[in-house]
This record gives C-alpha cells, sequence and structure tokens, in this order.
C-alpha cells in the first residue's frame, strides 16, 4: 500500500473514532445554548484536527527551526488521543450494556421494552475520564516541567576520609537540552544549583537527547554551574548519537568529541573511562567516570577495569554510571571497593506519585533501582530523578531533581 492511502486509511480511521467519543461531549453539553454547543463543537475538532494533521507531519518542520511548534503538536496530539482512550472505555461500556439491552428486548415474551438509548450518567464519566488526563498532562507541562525540586540526603560511609567529613556533593542528571523550550525556567534552575552552595558538582550523562547541536543553546547557561572543588560529568546513552542517522561512522564520531568539547567548555571536567584523585588534608577520594554501560539493550560503552585502574589503593571510590542497572549487574557483584554510585537515566518516566516515603512510578516495573538511595552492605546507590525530560515535556508527579548528598565519615 502507498504511503498516500496509507495515510488516508490512517486518517478515516481516526476521525471515525474521534466522532464516536465526541458522543460524550454531546451529550453532556445537550442542555447548553445552541451558540454554547457550536463553539465547543468547533474548539473541538479545530484542536482534534490540528494535532493529528500536526503529528501526521511533523517530521517535515525543520526541526532546527520549528523545534517547539513541532513539540506542541505532538505533544498536543497525544495527550488528546490518551484523553478520548479514557473516554472510549466508559462509551464501550456503555455500548456493551445497550447492546445486552437490545437482545434481551428481541425476546418474544418481552412485553415492554427496556430503554437501550445511551447513558446520560455514562456520557458523563466518559468526558470526567477523558479530561482527566488531558487537565493532568498539560498541567505537567505548563508546571512540572521545571519544577525543581532540590533533595538532600546524609549518608554514613565507612571509608570516607575524615578529612572529606560533611563534604556536599551536588548530582544532576538527564539534561536533555534538546526537549528544552524554556531558556528562563532553565537558568533558574541552575540558579538553584548554585545556591545549594555544594563543595562539587557531579553531571551523570545524557547532555543531549541525540546530537551535540541541541546543546548549543544552553552552553552558556549551564557554564554557570561552579563548585569549589569541581564540576565533573560522563556520558549517558543518549550522547552517542544512537538514536540518529549519520552519513557515515566519521560523523558520528566528530559529533561525539564536539560533545566532549561542549563539556569543557562549560568548565565541567568530563570522564571518559577515567578517573580523577582529589586530595584534602590527609585525605584522598577517587572519582571514576563510566562511559554509559547499560543491562539488555542498552548501549555498553563503559569500560570499569580502565576506569578504576590506578585507584585501588585509594581509601574511598566514588562512581559516575549513567545507568543504575549497572549497579546490580557488575558494581554489587564485581566491585565492593566502590562505596557510592550516581546514576540517573529513568526519569522515574516523568510520573508517578511521591508522598512522603511512599513512592510509585511505572519506572518501578522496568527498573529495580529507579529513584532515590539504595543501600547493599557498605555500598550506596543514588539514582537521580532527572532534571530535564524528554518524549512527554513535562512531568507528573515525578519532579525535576537536584540532589544534594552530605557525606560522613563514619
Amino acid at each position: 500500500m502507498s504511503r498516500f492511502y496509507t495515510i488516508i486509511l490512517i486518517s478515516v480511521l481516526y476521525f471515525l473514532f474521534d466522532w464516536y467519543v465526541f458522543q460524550a461531549i454531546r451529550m453532556a453539553i445537550s442542555e447548553w445554548s445552541l451558540s454554547a454547543r457550536r463553539v465547543t463543537y468547533i474548539i473541538y475538532f479545530t484542536l482534534s484536527i490540528s494535532f493529528f494533521l500536526g503529528a501526521l507531519f511533523y517530521r517535515s518542520l525543520d526541526p532546527q527551526i520549528f523545534k517547539n511548534l513541532r513539540l506542541f503538536l505532538l505533544s498536543g496530539f497525544l495527550i488528546m488521543l490518551v484523553g478520548k482512550l479514557f473516554a472510549a472505555i466508559f462509551l464501550l461500556i456503555d455500548d456493551a450494556r445497550r447492546g445486552v439491552v437490545a437482545l434481551i428486548n428481541l425476546l418474544p415474551q418481552k412485553e415492554t421494552p427496556i430503554d437501550a438509548s445511551r447513558s446520560e450518567f455514562m456520557g458523563k464519566a466518559a468526558l470526567i475520564a477523558g479530561a482527566v488526563p488531558v487537565v493532568t498532562f498539560s498541567f505537567g507541562i505548563l508546571s512540572g516541567a521545571h519544577d525543581y525540586r532540590v533533595r538532600k540526603r546524609v549518608l554514613h560511609l565507612k571509608n570516607l576520609p575524615k578529612s572529606f567529613d560533611g563534604i556536599r556533593v551536588a548530582q544532576i542528571s538527564d539534561i536533555h537540552t534538546g526537549s528544552f523550550f524554556n531558556k528562563t525556567a532553565v537558568a533558574g534552575g541552575v540558579d538553584l544549583i548554585n545556591a545549594q552552595k555544594a563543595d562539587i558538582v557531579f553531571f551523570t550523562g545524557d547532555l543531549v537527547n541525540s546530537e551535540s547541536a541541541e546543546a548549543k543553546p544552553y552552553l552558556d547557561i549551564f557554564k554557570k554551574v561552579k563548585a569549589p572543588m569541581g564540576v565533573y560529568s560522563t556520558m549517558g546513552n543518549h550522547d552517542y548519537g544512537d538514536y540518529s542517522s549519520w552519513s557515515s561512522q566519521e560523523a558520528k564520531q566528530k559529533d561525539i568529541s564536539n560533545l566532549h568539547d561542549m563539556h569543557r567548555y562549560m568548565g565541567w571536567d568530563i570522564l571518559l573511562n577515567e578517573n580523577r584523585v582529589i586530595t584534602e588534608g590527609d585525605g584522598q577520594m577517587a572519582i571514576l567516570g563510566l562511559e554509559n554501560w547499560g543491562a539488555g539493550r542498552f548501549s555498553k560503552y563503559g569500560d570499569m577495569e580502565r576506569t578504576i585502574k590506578g585507584t585501588e589503593e585509594i581509601p574511598f571510590k566514588l562512581l559516575l554510571s549513567h545507568d543504575p542497572s549497572h549497579w546490580d549487574a557488575q558494581i554489587l557483584k564485581e566491585y565492593p571497593g566502590i562505596d557510592l554510585s550516581l546514576a540517573g537515566h529513568t526519569h522515574g518516566m516523568q510520573f508517578g506519585i511521591e508522598i512522603g516515603d511512599f513512592r510509585w512510578s511505572p519506572s518501578k516495573y522496568i527498573y529495580d533501582r529507579w529513584a532515590d538511595l539504595y543501600q547493599e552492605g557498605d555500598q550506596y546507590l543514588y539514582v537521580n530523578r532527572g532534571y530535564g525530560f524528554i518524549g512527554y515535556p513535562g512531568r507528573v508527579g515525578i519532579l525535576p531533581e537536584i540532589t544534594i548528598l552530605e557525606l560522613k565519615s563514619v
């Protein structure tokens, strides 16, 4: 089937579905004035058609010139689609009921037919069910995307030298500059990082979504992240260009090299399967920066043997490793000398619930370690919820995070 006929078929199926869901709106506002109903119908179908066409053809819009428009069109389509799917569930339940009633009315002994018309209650329930995700995910874009939260933890570490007792460590992760649409809000987050007055800052990967060019408009913003003992960074799975098409392997490697240079331009000491040793008084701390290593289908550019080489005698080791699955797959099994690991990657799926110590997200069904602090014996892992976002341009419940860890010597 040609692309043209595929588009026609998809369009027909979509608008049949759209018309079906529209019945809930029509029933819910049936008592409104004619002019109010007409305005509602026009708004609904204008948005529905606009978002559908935008989602269908958004790839034809230049991602550099029309970045925000593409984001708006695709997000609007997906949010409305989720809302319609929720509404359709209630309409289908009601139609199943109507089908049963119609069959009962066919029975010969039935003298008085049962009313088989659509239930007004179910119609309104469908409308409410559809509105909830639309309102929730829209609010997540307008408010949640940049609602930065500072999360503080105190860790008591037996191998931490006394000279480092009380050191304040800041962690950010998963910036994803390619998704941003509000520079002012992003800069406000950087001000919040600096306001914590951390002694040292770590970034655990995913500066971009696909290509280094995405970071260029934000370099001077993140260049302002400062700490007395330095800013150290490493690479995440999105930083290798694996999600883009390249004219050649050389072009891809050039883009990765450009990204490395961007880290250095910002004053971030990027660690590529290497380490740095920090000395404070008579104590030393080894910072290990592993390139991305993820279990399953994710890339494995990391080389732990190379990363840890030369730090064997350093009493305290802190590892930057983007994907938390690495902790269970390698660190706990093979590297008991690593005291603290910092990761990101999961974003907490940018959706969930956090109330006090209760924490839930669909991410928990994919990752054993998906947010906050974990401990096995004397080893710790902290999983940052991410600074930015990807895909859905917002957050609901699982908000962007700036982590502050106070390390205490035992």
